[in-house]
């Protein structure tokens, strides 16, 4: 559809600008500081540069109450991914993104194109990018639309994440009805570089030149910012258009040629930028801002595929593969020729000029002139309040879970979609691309080598939006204090997070209580665990028909083993090894997988957490791996303690023995800071001395087919051939 400029008094009468999710109280104030009424293009550029994709207008005050620095991280928030020294001249960059609202949309593109983004931002940075992760939380799996969801989405990850060779090493799947509607598809990419080779989006000197470099600017995705940055309604038709189409092959060659300009041409490289959301004019105004300098583009020498394109198209377009380099003068050339060996486009399309302005040219004329700080630092900020909702006012405690029949409760819960073995899934995704991946999926954590050292990198992916439903400062930490465990469990000191903090339209007071009062659980938790948050981002406006998600941050982890040998696994290992439980158990099943599977709802007030008992059972775990006491390990979370001694049990291919003083409802609680570990024999007596207290036996490891368990009142047994069947067939038999 071609799409008609009006005159700035035409816009300032008919208000287009309305549908391009800007006020008119912002509308006013662009106006006003500018002097004079917008054009088409002008308004434009402000509608995607002022949505909170790009500006985080309702969320910046949250988000600078994270805790950002320790002594590891070299470069937090603000750049396009953040970096964390590993020692050995080597550090590692990560960051997540969520494309939630085109995979709503179109599930296959949203998804692939999201894998795609992430992907760049970690090579703008310098870093060769070396495993993907995932978090996806779709609705129930008896609807025929949710499944159409589920596999086009994991069809789009695996489509371009095995296309480009980055293996996809873990993540995580949830299953609630809150998401139905408003899937959520939040992807994170690790990568390691030499840590003086950091490379930051910037451009600075005056007359240096930019060059744009990649695939061809088309008419997908365009205003894809302000798309993400408004909710779907049923009288609303959702805008396909918004949505950007990927080519895995062309990022390959793109990753490759920026990564030797950033290498073997650091002195012709001034800044190198992803363009992402609102593409070239978020790309070309950020970097302009944060160098203190202007720009100005020649919009005629981007390169363009479609035909009569006018600069709100070029300039807000998302298509896909696309990068924006500041180069010195002079040695423009010199990083044309890279480009141009991989086949690529790489054009210079404007300069670096000595007024703070931004100037866009178009058929020789003058099509934008603003001051670059309007469209980018000094976008609106607004300062929201929030209000408790009422379900948190006064909880209505359900009744204690009454379990009749535990064996029939215990295989009910290897069913839940959230639990069930989800291999099936990311069996389509490949794991082992480039050799390097130590744990696959299906552990607690993805485990990847680094090359040359003796190091490994675990990371993960954890997520639980019933917890922040039910208390969203200490469900926030809740999410943190998991994600630590997985990594634990595999042998790694967590070391820092990212995240995509998914809630609903954040201009409702309730929805940004929220979001605000889980960013203290947030940042209480890393602080007691020592991982800043280096990197991330927001998708707010998660609702459709005015019903919001449940507010879902996810939280990427990612953690140093500093000796190969010590990566550790979830599955038993030999019979005869000692299990140990690691942590008190408590009544808590509020917010929990029973509670959901047992009363239908998410009610009462959600359990405590003690973050330094989480952080002393963490030590305390992570010591003895190190100490090479441990066979097995496992963090204790959706389940409890059932599901993680099936799991265990499942993998290894072995039964256990066990007996504990808990009641048979415990069995099922999700009770923080629990582990099971087990310990060969031979170790048990000094496993014992070195945790202390801290940890209980339990039980052996056997060699048969069977889960023979103890409680305060009860014997009985699990069959694991049924307990299995029922683990691995469950969503398989959904997807059917």
């Amino acid at each position: 559809m071609q799409r008609v400029e009006l005159d700035p008094q035409a816009i300032k009468e008919q208000k287009p600008y309305l549908d391009w999710g800007l006020t008119e109280e912002e509308y006013d104030r662009f106006t006003s500081k500018l002097g004079r009424l917008p054009n088409y293009t002008e308004i434009g550029l402000a509608s995607g540069m002022w949505s909170e994709h790009c500006a985080y207008k309702y969320s910046k005050p949250v988000l600078k109450t994270f805790w950002t620095k320790n002594d590891r991280v070299l470069m937090g928030p603000g750049e396009g991914a953040g970096v964390i020294d590993i020692g050995e001249g080597k550090a590692v960059v990560f960051k997540a993104e969520s494309h939630n609202h085109p995979s709503a949309v179109e599930p296959y593109e949203g998804a692939a194109t999201g894998v795609g983004g992430i992907i760049r931002d970690i090579f703008s940075i310098g870093a060769e990018p070396i495993a993907l992760l995932d978090s996806l939380s779709f609705g129930e799996l008896d609807d025929p639309h949710v499944r159409h969801l589920v596999d086009e989405v994991v069809a789009g990850i695996g489509g371009y994440g095995n296309s480009i060779g980055i293996p996809t090493v873990g993540g995580e799947t949830n299953f609630d009805p809150t998401y139905a509607r408003n899937p959520l598809v939040n992807a994170m990419c690790v990568g390691v570089m030499n840590k003086d080779q950091i490379q930051r989006g910037r451009a600075a000197g005056v007359g240096n030149a930019i060059i744009y470099v990649g695939a061809k600017t088309g008419r997908d995705g365009i205003n894809g910012a302000s798309f993400a940055s408004s909710e779907f309604a049923d009288d609303k038709q959702a805008d396909r258009a918004a949505v950007q189409v990927g080519d895995p092959f062309m990022e390959k060659l793109l990753t490759d040629a920026c990564l030797e300009v950033t290498r073997q041409h650091r002195d012709a490289l001034v800044g190198m930028q992803d363009m992402g959301a609102a593409g070239l004019i978020s790309s070309s105004v950020e970097m302009a801002d944060k160098a203190g300098a202007g720009m100005a583009l020649d919009l005629d020498l981007i390169p363009q595929r479609e035909p009569g394109m006018i600069p709100f198209e070029i300039m807000l377009s998302e298509s896909q593969e696309r990068m924006l380099l500041c180069v010195r003068a002079g040695s423009e050339q010199e990083i044309i020729d890279v480009f141009t060996k991989y086949g690529l486009d790489a054009v210079v399309c404007g300069h670096v000029i000595d007024e703070l302005r931004y100037k866009l040219y178009h058929k020789g004329d003058l099509v934008c002139d603003v001051p670059v700080s309007l469209l980018a630092s000094d976008a609106p900020i607004y300062h929201q309040q929030g209000e408790k909702p009422a379900r948190l006012e006064h909880p209505v405690a359900p009744a204690m879970p009454e379990i009749t029949d535990v064996q029939s409760t215990w295989l009910a819960m290897l069913g839940q979609s959230t639990i069930a073995d989800k291999s099936s899934l990311y069996r389509r995704y490949d794991a082992q691309v480039k050799t390097n991946t130590v744990v696959l999926p299906g552990s607690d954590a993805g485990v990847v080598r680094i090359r040359g050292t003796h190091k490994a990198l675990a990371m993960t992916t954890d997520s639980n939006g019933r917890y922040l439903y039910l208390n969203p400062q200490r469900g926030g930490a809740m999410v943190v204090a998991e994600a630590a465990r997985n990594l634990v469990a595999s042998g790694a000191e967590p070391i820092g997070i990212t995240d995509c903090l998914n809630y609903g339209d954040p201009t409702q007071p309730t929805h940004f209580y929220e979001l605000a009062e889980s960013a203290k659980g947030i940042t209480s938790a890393c602080k007691q665990l020592n991982t800043p948050v280096i990197s991330g981002n927001v998708s707010l406006y998660n609702e459709t028909n005015g019903a919001a998600i449940h507010p879902t941050p996810m939280i990427g982890m990612v953690g140093l083993i500093d000796d190969l040998a010590t990566v550790t696994t979830s599955g038993f290992k030999n019979a005869g090894d000692v299990i140990f439980l690691v942590g008190e158990t408590g009544d808590d099943f509020n917010g929990t997988e029973l509670q959901k599977m047992l009363q239908g709802q998410i009610a009462g007030e959600l359990f405590p957490l003690d973050l330094r008992a989480e952080k002393a059972n963490q030590d305390a775990v992570l010591g003895a791996i190190r100490s090479g006491l441990v066979s097995a390990a496992h963090d204790l979370s959706i389940g409890g303690f059932a599901v993680a001694l099936t799991e265990m049990a499942l993998q290894g291919n072995l039964g256990a023995d066990v007996t504990l003083n808990l009641t048979n409802a415990q069995l099922f609680a999700e009770t923080q800071g629990r582990f099971l570990l087990t310990v060969p024999a031979d170790k048990a007596a000094e496993f014992s001395a070195q945790v202390g207290a801290l940890a209980q036996e339990i039980g052996r490891v056997t060699s048969g087919d069977q889960l023979h368990v103890q409680t305060a009142s009860d014997a009985f047994a699990i069959d694991l051939t049924a307990a299995r069947a029922t683990y691995e067939e469950a969503i398989p038999c959904h997807m059917k």
